[in-house]
């Protein structure tokens, strides 16, 4: 009696153990996917200022048609790549991070081209966007960093022993970080 006792007891901790183990992966998990949902919501704030953006600069300059084209396009693009917080792989995390990197350079040579109208920088509109703009590109940093803690904490809890054991059970995989796009530990070169 005393021996089935001991083995009831050694069976409900490891229950206990094994249950906590898996809410406390579960918890980080669905911390991970929604730090995801809130990079998604500030790369989707992006997009929606850029529709502004291209119709005030339309509307204050003439124009080079090629490079609002190429904006257009790239918003397009990123806005396609729709990628679930549940099924982060390293190639759709890549492909996500390469249009979003598209649209930054093609928002990037806006600003850059933009220099050259001094009415369009005069027009309050197009200023207030671009400090928009600005702002967003800050959340959507902040968002990533988020993302990337998250994502390290629940990393952590499922490669740990003796996690890792729950977490081959219930199926619980790594997430993929958001990393710097290529090239970008070389600081660009500024000439005058």
């Amino acid at each position: 009696m005393k021996g089935l006792l001991i083995g009831l007891g050694i069976i409900v901790l490891i229950v206990c153990i094994g249950g906590c183990g898996y809410n406390g992966m579960n918890a980080s998990q669905k911390d991970a996917q929604q730090a995801w949902a809130d990079v998604q919501s500030s790369y989707q704030r992006r997009s929606d200022l850029i529709p502004n953006l291209v119709a005030t600069v339309k509307g204050v300059a003439n124009f080079e048609q090629t490079t609002l084209t190429q904006v257009i396009q790239a918003r397009a693009s990123a806005t396609s790549i729709k990628v679930d917080a549940k099924d982060l792989t390293p190639e759709k995390m890549q492909q996500f991070q390469a249009s979003q990197g598209q649209l930054s350079q093609a928002l990037g040579r806006l600003m850059v081209v933009s220099e050259q109208y001094p009415q369009l920088k005069a027009n309050q509109n197009f200023t207030d966007l671009q400090n928009q703009l600005e702002g967003t590109e800050n959340r959507i940093k902040v968002s990533r960093d988020s993302y990337n803690q998250a994502v390290k904490t629940y990393n952590v809890k499922v490669s740990n022993f003796p996690m890792n054991i729950l977490a081959g059970m219930f199926h619980f995989k790594e997430m993929e970080m958001f990393k710097a796009d290529a090239g970008s530990e070389k600081a660009p070169a500024v000439k005058f």
